[in-house]
């Protein structure tokens, strides 16, 4: 039986949402992901995202396979995305909607309503166009979710200018937290050399429930992510792998940003990465709490708040396409 799927995306981060509220687990496996992911022979995304029932009191549950089939524990663009796909599949209208560029021009593209369907184009596994439209499960007010994940509770909320705000928690320092050899399990990673690609690097770490390794440069541009970022991601420091994020500060609060993500490779944006290179920049004395950081899909804005210590991550969720897997 076909899949319905939509196309999202968060600065260029780019995800396919599956409604997968009626199963507790996801209804493509991680390596149907990484062909529906494949931007030549699949619809292309840096990862599959699912809705699933929420847990332990949470509205929904989420649930991400990496482009490579690997599961991360979270994705900050990924779930400013999936809470504007919540919304859309509820029929929740908090702004009015923008419709999102293609290939041809602009395409209008109506809030999806309870008990309707939205005639779309999109592509389906087997490479042909096919109609789809997201079913509702019924209409509600509501602007603000709590979703389970691996890394915790997370909180998205939706704003009336068309941002995703959301409270991505309390950023998790200790090496055993990371996790990382470069400290002992109870000290923090703070500026601290790590060999790579034949060269010496200061760094870091910080998990915002997914692991994270920061490094400040003169110029990002410069940086061959390519060739640096798998011998980061792959280092035997980091038992889990990591995320890399390679930081040029312009000023105190607007840094540029480039990352290597963990089972994904180079992306446009990466919103834990975001904000774990502010929190790297605060306690290296480089950037201030509330900060600006642009990376080559658009600009974030990220605030570490001094009096909960917690991150809250604004940004945008744009709806693409909707489309059919064929099975």
């Amino acid at each position: 039986m076909p899949i319905e799927f939509a196309k999202y995306h968060g600065l260029g981060n780019d995800f396919i949402l599956i409604d997968n509220r009626q199963s507790s687990e996801p209804v493509v496996t991680p390596e149907q992901a990484v062909v529906l992911c494949d931007r030549h022979f699949g619809i292309g995304a840096d990862g599959v995202i699912f809705a699933l029932p929420g847990q332990n009191g949470t509205d929904y549950t989420m649930r991400i396979f990496n482009s490579d089939g690997s599961e991360p524990e979270m994705c900050g663009n990924g779930i400013r995305c999936l809470a504007k796909f919540i919304a859309d599949l509820e029929g929740v209208e908090i702004y009015p909607p923008q419709p999102p560029l293609t290939k041809g021009g602009s395409e209008s593209q109506p809030p999806l309503t309870k008990g309707g369907s939205e005639s779309q184009s999109g592509l389906s596994q087997g490479g042909s166009e096919s109609q789809s439209g997201l079913s509702q499960g019924g209409s509600e007010s509501k602007t603000q979710y709590r979703i389970h994940t691996l890394a915790g509770v997370i909180s998205p909320e939706l704003r009336s200018d068309g941002q995703v705000k959301v409270d991505m928690g309390v950023p998790r320092l200790l090496a055993s937290e990371i996790p990382t050899t470069l400290a002992a399990p109870d000290a923090k990673v703070i500026d601290v050399p790590i060999a790579v690609a034949d060269r010496s690097w200061s760094v870091t770490c910080v998990s915002m429930g997914n692991p994270h390794c920061i490094t400040f440069v003169e110029d990002v541009s410069a940086v061959s992510l390519e060739t640096v970022g798998p011998e980061f991601e792959h280092h035997s420091a980091f038992p889990q792998r990591t995320n890399t994020e390679f930081i040029q500060v312009i000023h105190s609060d607007y840094v540029k940003m480039r990352v290597w993500e963990r089972g994904a490779g180079v992306t446009l944006a990466c919103g834990t990465g975001a904000c774990a290179a502010v929190v790297a920049g605060v306690l290296t004395g480089k950037c201030d709490r509330t900060t600006s950081v642009e990376l080559p899909g658009g600009v974030l804005q990220i605030e570490w708040s001094e009096v909960s210590g917690r991150i809250y991550m604004t940004g945008p969720a744009q709806r693409v396409f909707t489309g059919l897997i064929s099975q």
